[in-house]
């Protein structure tokens, strides 16, 4: 084959690219040339953690959000590669609810087993992207980081899994400007030890501001505020928590509510959520929504509608994640190698707006999740990619809600089966509240 393919970002959607296309050349079939650009100097995307915020030593925006003792908030058997268990990567069972360097373990241990790193140029972000209309082929514009120059390559396909959880969306409230305690995006937040024994305002109601909020509780903070902006969390949290309305204004330590309450507090995180941010797209190929679960634009969410030569991965809002972007990107190489032959503009926007339809007639999680899960076994139905069993996992997926509900601080101490290999996970050494040390040595002294 002759056709060059572009990947933009060497995390989980871009890894599972690569690794579509080393599927299909361990079967046999001849791939594409394939050039990944990924601006971090190693893979992993989101989960390489880094001390750094704001900017890196190159001046380019950090990508990742990442902080010190993170751990997955929802079951791993959730997220397990169909093609690569956790206990083929480990050699034994592990608990459901692993931390950040465990999970950032089994990502690259996946794409290790292959010889896909040759693919990947790092420190190297595109900065311009540009389609021909007379050639139809891309030209993309990347900057060597290391050696400071540009240069130019030429490509048929362009496949951008960038993510969109690292331009932090931040909102302004009168006051901000004089708090005297430390304001911050959760984008930037690092680590929870810095806020023990303080009175912490989280503005959001979503993961990041349940997690970083109960992360901070447990190293130590005094008292955790949640303020929301439609309706609460709900959760069964602990007395040291209260959820409030929207922040309207902060004077001085006290932030005031929609209510008519206040609080006084020291820091305050901005748990308000991320942008889709492509600054090298141009207008015309540019993904433009909010954070939801169908973005309209995209054929089965992965394929740009207006040029189907631009591939979207890992775009959506998330219940599925490792194993969603691994059927997206099935998809898209069967798409690439001809495998799988597109219908109209027209039949294609029809069906992305009957899937909008569905999304807009939400009752709830439930249904989102049922959603989701009829999404993956559409793209899982039309390629190779094994069958994890989604329907299983929509299962795990509501008990997961249902165990926050009841308690969000020890959720975690459940245990879920494999839908791949039936294995039930073992209940982890030390509960969650009490695990202080996140370390792979650590959690691995399960064994």
């Amino acid at each position: 084959m002759t056709l060059r393919i572009a990947i933009i970002g060497a995390g989980p959607s871009g890894l599972a690219q690569l690794r579509a296309f080393e599927s299909a050349r361990g079967k046999g079939a001849e791939i594409p040339e394939i050039v990944c650009f990924e601006k971090q100097e190693d893979w992993g995307g989101i989960w390489n953690y880094t001390w750094r915020t704001g900017l890196d030593e190159y001046g380019e925006p950090i990508h990742g959000s990442m902080y010190r003792y993170l751990w997955s908030n929802g079951p791993k058997e959730a997220l397990e590669f169909a093609d690569y268990t956790f206990e083929e990567h480990f050699g034994f069972p592990i608990s459901s609810y692993p931390p950040r360097a465990v999970l950032r373990d089994y990502i690259v241990g996946r794409v290790s087993k292959g010889d896909i790193r040759k693919y990947i140029r790092f420190r190297s972000p595109v900065s311009n992207l540009v389609y021909s209309g007379e050639t139809k082929k891309f030209t993309v514009t990347v900057r060597d980081l290391v050696n400071d120059s540009h240069y130019a390559e030429v490509f048929d396909y362009v496949v951008v899994a960038s993510g969109h959880f690292s331009t932090p969306n931040v909102p302004y409230f009168p006051g901000l400007e004089k708090f005297p305690g430390r304001v911050l995006h959760s984008h930037d937040f690092r680590d929870a030890a810095e806020f023990a024994g303080k009175s912490v305002l989280c503005v959001g109601s979503s993961y990041s501001a349940e997690d970083i909020g109960t992360q901070c509780y447990k190293y130590g903070a005094r008292k955790i505020t949640f303020s929301y902006r439609t309706k609460p969390m709900g959760f069964a949290f602990p007395d040291a928590f209260q959820e409030v309305p929207l922040l309207l204004k902060v004077d001085g330590h006290t932030a005031h509510f929609k209510d008519g309450s206040s609080a006084e507090v020291d820091a305050i995180i901005l748990c308000t959520g991320y942008q889709h941010h492509f600054p090298f797209l141009p207008d015309d190929l540019r993904l433009k929504t909010n954070n939801r679960l169908w973005p309209l634009g995209m054929y089965k969410g992965v394929i740009w509608e207006k040029n189907p030569k631009l591939i979207y991965l890992g775009m959506q809002d998330q219940y599925y994640t490792f194993n969603m972007f691994d059927a997206q990107a099935w998809f898209a190489r069967d798409v690439i190698m001809g495998h799988i032959t597109l219908p109209s503009l027209e039949e294609m926007q029809a069906d992305s707006a009957a899937w909008r339809e569905k999304e807009e007639a939400s009752t709830g999680a439930s249904y989102d999740i049922d959603f989701q899960t009829a999404y993956v076994r559409d793209l899982i139905d039309r390629t190779d990619y094994p069958d994890f069993k989604p329907e299983v996992v929509a299962e795990q997926f509501k008990e997961w809600k249902h165990h926050k509900e009841e308690d969000v601080l020890t959720y975690r101490q459940h245990s879920f089966p494999s839908t791949i290999t039936g294995t039930m996970a073992p209940a982890h050494h030390t509960p969650w509240m009490e695990a202080l040390d996140d370390s792979l040595e650590a959690f691995l002294a399960n064994k």
